[in-house]
């Protein structure tokens, strides 16, 4: 069985995704790497008690990054994007 709290990663909580939620009614997690759209749809879900109408996925790249002399990259990860039904609202996103 699929364990549904270990695709779902985190909330990405940043102005554009806020203004989305506000706007859309749609939400924006952090997710596995090998997750697909259908496993994604499953997780939300059953975690938080909603409807989900469409996901969208993007791989995000590593960015390169330096602090001073050192240098290095910053972690890959895949974003999903998740449009819920009207009238439902997922909790980890009321600050």
């Amino acid at each position: 069985m699929i364990k549904y709290y270990e695709l779902i990663k985190a909330p990405i909580i940043t102005e554009q995704s806020m203004k989305l939620v506000e706007t859309q009614n749609t939400y924006t997690f952090k997710v596995d790497k090998k997750a697909n759209k259908i496993e994604i749809k499953n997780a939300v879900e059953t975690i938080f008690n909603v409807k989900v109408l469409r996901v969208n996925t993007i791989n995000v790249l590593p960015k390169f990054k330096r602090m001073g002399k050192y240098e290095g990259y910053k972690s890959a990860y895949k974003k999903a994007v998740v449009k819920v039904a009207d009238g439902q609202k997922i909790d980890a996103f009321n600050i």
